[in-house]
């Protein structure tokens, strides 16, 4: 028996690797953080080469780490930041452009006229997903449109486009495989998520060829094996799935109606709905959340886009903190935000706002605010944003939510959980592994290469931390979410202001 199972796990800030034990428990991590970069106001990219330099990095050194043999390793599965795009040239592997980032606003005005067109209903009937920059295909549209030569070379199939998903199995196969899973091609808003085809209405709309396209396959499935060129082994990669989707499949919420949320660079609360996808008419996003074992399994979705991102901005914006961990001892010398709220609406506002020209507001400031209230409110900012989608996810699906099961960097702040349970009114739930989106795609993998013979088998592996129980008033609540919700109107449609 294979003794470890490998996840890459390429995020929006770093790339990181951990090989897992059977029972979950982490045997070797390596994070490799990476640049942003931000070439106009709104505008984010990331370099693919940077990306794929850090994820190799980040993978021999973990795995050096062990001391051990390739023989040991059962399989690697990957997870990623979703809807953040490459395109690439087939033959070289070079990209034609850097990534554009899902925080990217550059293409808001070009969604804003296709939803002055009527498209909107279109696109949420096919994909799920509302007309928004967030995802995927306006940001190919601006490279086939912007970027000199591109567009002839696509449709003479030169080029591939792929989530970075994609971009990652191409350069482990050694360009043998161009492939991404069901769960990020329904990021894409090009992908039909009840025919489980790339949509050819959707194409035409966005004027995407399609010798562009990956291969879609379900998320456990052996899609490859590394070209040992790249660092000595053949390894299948057996699992490939969206890094919130993977998450959820990390935090065993297999079946419908379990829930979960992330506070990674951003918050993203997903609900399980099982084999058929539940449409939302006030701001949620229908996804599909894996394909395992013949079958594809759904999820609503509330996406908030800056959480730990808000975090990364007082430590290298405002230089108020040396160090993550710092926001919380500061955020403690306060008995709370002084009336202070912050809303980190730096790239617009996800669920339940939808508006890619808010902008980020400090509100409620007084002769008596210091630093503290400011990063204390800023802590604050993501529990109030996940407690807005949870409240809308509970008025959708007419489910009361009893719990909320959590995960992520930022799930590790205790003041953070301890707010996030009083706000909503609910136990907080943390498990030992907080590494939930790295623990599915290992466990996808760990499926499809016979790892892991079952489901039972892995929800054994899951274990509470702690639990972090209410004890504020109703009328505490109230106060707090109104105050919140203010500050939240005022940044609404400022580049339009």
């Amino acid at each position: 028996m294979k003794k470890y199972i490998m996840a890459l796990d390429q995020g929006t800030t770093s790339s990181r690797c951990i090989l897992f034990e059977k029972n979950g428990n982490i045997a070797s991590l390596v994070q490799r953080e990476f640049p942003q970069i931000f070439p106009k106001e709104g505008w984010v990219e990331h370099d693919p080469m940077t990306i794929w330099s850090t994820q190799i990095a980040a993978l021999t050194e973990a795995f050096l780490k062990l001391g051990t043999t390739w023989d040991e390793v059962a399989g690697i599965g990957i997870t990623n930041q979703r809807e953040t795009v490459v395109l690439w040239d087939r033959k070289t592997g070079i990209p034609v452009y850097n990534a554009i980032v899902w925080q990217c606003r550059r293409t808001a005005d070009y969604c804003k006229s296709l939803e002055k067109e009527g498209y909107a209903k279109l696109i949420k009937e096919k994909t799920g997903l509302l007309l928004d920059p967030y995802f995927s295909a306006s940001k190919v549209a601006w490279i086939l449109n912007n970027v000199d030569g591109v567009r002839e070379r696509a449709e003479r199939g030169e080029i591939c486009f792929g989530t970075i998903d994609s971009w990652l199995i191409y350069n482990l196969t050694g360009g043998k495989v161009h492939a991404t899973d069901y769960s990020n091609a329904s990021r894409t808003m090009l992908f039909n998520i009840t025919s489980l085809t790339w949509d050819k209405e959707l194409l035409k709309l966005f004027n995407i060829p399609e010798e562009i396209l990956p291969e879609v396959y379900p998320s456990s499935h052996i899609y490859g094996y590394t070209d040992p060129k790249i660092f000595g082994a053949s390894l299948p990669i057996a699992g490939v799935c969206g890094d919130q989707q993977a998450a959820l499949f990390g935090q065993c919420r297999f079946c419908e109606g379990e829930l979960k949320n992330t506070y990674g660079t951003g918050a993203f609360l997903l609900m399980n709905t099982g084999e058929a996808p539940k449409f939302s008419e006030l701001g949620l996003i229908t996804t599909i959340a894996w394909g395992l074992a013949g079958k594809v399994y759904y999820a609503l979705e509330g996406s908030v886009f800056a959480c730990g991102a808000a975090i990364q901005w007082l430590r290298d914006g405002l230089k108020l903190i040396d160090s993550a961990a710092d926001s919380e001892y500061y955020a403690k010398k306060v008995k709370d935000s002084g009336g202070v709220v912050v809303v980190p609406a730096f790239a617009g506002l996800g669920a339940p706002w939808w508006d890619p020209y808010a902008r980020g507001t400090i509100i409620g400031i007084t002769r008596a605010t210091t630093k503290n209230h400011i990063i204390r409110a800023t802590l604050e900012s993501m529990a109030y944003q996940t407690a807005d989608v949870i409240y809308l996810m509970e008025t959708e699906t007419g489910i009361n939510v009893k719990e909320l099961a959590v995960d992520g960097g930022a799930s590790s702040n205790n003041l953070l959980l301890d707010f996030q349970a009083n706000i909503l009114g609910k136990p907080v739930e943390r498990p030992e592994c907080i590494e939930s989106t790295a623990l599915g795609a290992a466990y996808l993998a760990g499926l499809a290469t016979g790892y892991y013979s079952s489901l039972d088998e892995i929800k054994k592996n899951r274990k509470t931390e702690k639990t972090f129980e209410p004890y504020e008033t109703e009328e505490w609540r109230k106060s707090n979410m109104l105050r919140w919700r203010k500050g939240a109107h005022r940044s609404l449609d400022w580049e339009k202001f």
